[in-house]
This record gives structure tokens, C-alpha cells and sequence, in this order.
């Protein structure tokens, strides 16, 4: 029974990873900004998990412009990784520096148990990819990351997803022109960011011959395209960045509005997780099954 880590391997997970990519089957990975959330993740059925650096850096109190380092997006990386069986693809921004740094970068993500993550070719400090004012780094720039990345891989089955933010810069046709390099390059996935409609998607399909993910975050510029509609595409993943933390933050707003007004929390006692259901994703009682067996073992030969 693995009460405080996954049950699957880091080397099984990415494996996993690797065969639903090939599927033909759309993977939904919503985004965990914690391991309990991850947790809801897994339970609710979803195949697997993403961590959003637009979410960490938030829950950090931080705009995303870059600002997160390797040590941190890989330490909440890895406890968000082992939360669950699924896994888990993060967001890696552009390498946290150049091309030997992108290579350091997947190696502590590798250490960390993540079962990939994504690159991206803004030039660094990066922005928010549904922002204006963004800025790309020639492509043969981030060429050089993709491929310091792959070369620095050591399992074959983590997840190396170029991400290319050109939609908003150069235009579509060059965003196309980017992600065929990428693959070249030895990109697994390919991550175009804010494409507008589904036009724009399903044109991006035609052209691109590789695995797909597609973001559906809220508030930006993509429309938000069903499951049904991207599977019908050809899609083979769709995120959900931010989508938990916003849903998470909207409550924690509006439930500390009433008690301010209110002066107890006595009204809004049916919109919180009640402590059983919490517990019953900490696995409370198994833990307490664990404890007590500890201090009541008996070692083989002796009495009670």
C-alpha cells in the first residue's frame, strides 16, 4: 500500500505517457497547482495531470514573467508528481536560461519524477502567453534548446514538448513553420499557444504531423473548444491550466466576503469540502491503520 508516494514509477508513468500520446485517444490533463489538488484530479477520472506556471507563479503571489526558478517549479513539481499514478507534464517556461541551462533543467525534472514538460521559444524573461507584447527568440535559438533538452534526456519516454507562442507574433503560418522544426528538432508534443478558433486549430492539425496539445485556458484568446470538438480534429491533449486555481480563488474570494459581512461563516457552510471528504482524499484512515500497526507489531516467534 504506497501511502506517501505513487504507486506507478516515475519509469511506468512516462512509459504511460508515451503510449496515450499514441493512443488516438485525447488525453485532459487539468492543472494541479498542489499535490491535494492533484488528488481531485485522479479521482475525478481525468488521465492526467498539469502543472501550469501561470498557476505556480501565482500561488507563489508572483506574476508570470519568468520570475519562478528551477528549484522551485521542480520541488512543487515533484510533490505535485507523487501525489497521484498519473502523470504529470509541466511547465518549464523557456529553460530558465539558455541552452545549457535547458539541459540542466531537464535533468532535475527527470530527478524530480515528472513524466515530461514543455519548452517554449519567447525570449527570457518570458510573458503570460495570452498576453500582449509578447516576444519570440529566433527559431534556430530554440532549436538549440530542444535539442540540449533531448540531449540531456535519459529516459527516452520523458516528455519533451515544444512550445511555440508565434500565433501572436509572426502569425500563423510561421507558428506552423516553428512547430514542423520543433518536431525535426526532436520535439514529442507540440504546444501552439492562443490559436483563435477552431479554424485555426484544425488547420494547425493539417499541417503539423505530430502530437498535439491544445490549451484551453479561460479568459485569453482561444475560443474554448470542447473535448468533442478537438477529438474530432485529432487532437491529442488538451490542458486546463489555471482553470482550478481560478475556480479555487473565486470561492476563497466570495466565502471571506460573506464572513466579513457577516461575521461567521455560518451561511456558506455547503459550498466547502466538508473534513470527511477531505479526508477521505488524504486517506486518513489508512494512515491511522498504518500507525497503529507500527505500534502494535509483534515480532515473529513472540507473544502478545
Amino acid at each position: 500500500m504506497a501511502l506517501f508516494s505513487s504507486s506507478v514509477s516515475d519509469t511506468d508513468k512516462r512509459a504511460n505517457l508515451r503510449g496515450a500520446l499514441d493512443s488516438g485517444r485525447l488525453q485532459r490533463w487539468p492543472g494541479a497547482f498542489s499535490p491535494l489538488v492533484a488528488k481531485i484530479v485522479a479521482e475525478a477520472g481525468f488521465e492526467g495531470v498539469y502543472v501550469s506556471g501561470a498557476a505556480l507563479s501565482a500561488d507563489l503571489g508572483l506574476p508570470d514573467i519568468g520570475l519562478t526558478t528551477l528549484t522551485e517549479v521542480a520541488e512543487r513539481g515533484g510533490l505535485i508528481a507523487r501525489a497521484t499514478d498519473l502523470p504529470t507534464l509541466i511547465d518549464a517556461d523557456t529553460g530558465f536560461g539558455e541552452p545549457m541551462s535547458a539541459a540542466r533543467t531537464i535533468a532535475a525534472l527527470e530527478d524530480a519524477g515528472l513524466s515530461g514538460c514543455h519548452l517554449e521559444d519567447q525570449v527570457n524573461p518570458k510573458r503570460c502567453g495570452h498576453l500582449d507584447g509578447k516576444e519570440v527568440v529566433p527559431a534556430e535559438t530554440m532549436i538549440k534548446r530542444l535539442a540540449a533538452a533531448v540531449g540531456a534526456r535519459r529516459d527516452p519516454n520523458f516528455i519533451i514538448c515544444a512550445r511555440t507562442d508565434a500565433r501572436g507574433v509572426e502569425g500563423l503560418d510561421a507558428a506552423i513553420e516553428r512547430a514542423k522544426a520543433y518536431v525535426d528538432a526532436g520535439a514529442d508534443l507540440i504546444f501552439t499557444e492562443a490559436l483563435a478558433d477552431l479554424d485555426e486549430f484544425r488547420r494547425f492539425r493539417e499541417a503539423v504531423d505530430a502530437p498535439l496539445l491544445a490549451n484551453m485556458t479561460e479568459f485569453g484568446k482561444s475560443a474554448l473548444l470542447t473535448t468533442t470538438e478537438l477529438k474530432d480534429i485529432g487532437f491529442n491533449v488538451v490542458i486546463y491550466p489555471v482553470t482550478t486555481l481560478r475556480l479555487a480563488m473565486g470561492a476563497v474570494e466570495t466565502g471571506l466576503k460573506q464572513i466579513a459581512e457577516d461575521g461567521t461563516q455560518e451561511a456558506i457552510l455547503d459550498r466547502m469540502q466538508h473534513r470527511a471528504r477531505l479526508y477521505e482524499y488524504l486517506r486518513y484512515a489508512d494512515y491511522n491503520d498504518f500507525d497503529s500497526s507500527i505500534f502494535t507489531y509483534v515480532r515473529p516467534g513472540e507473544q502478545s
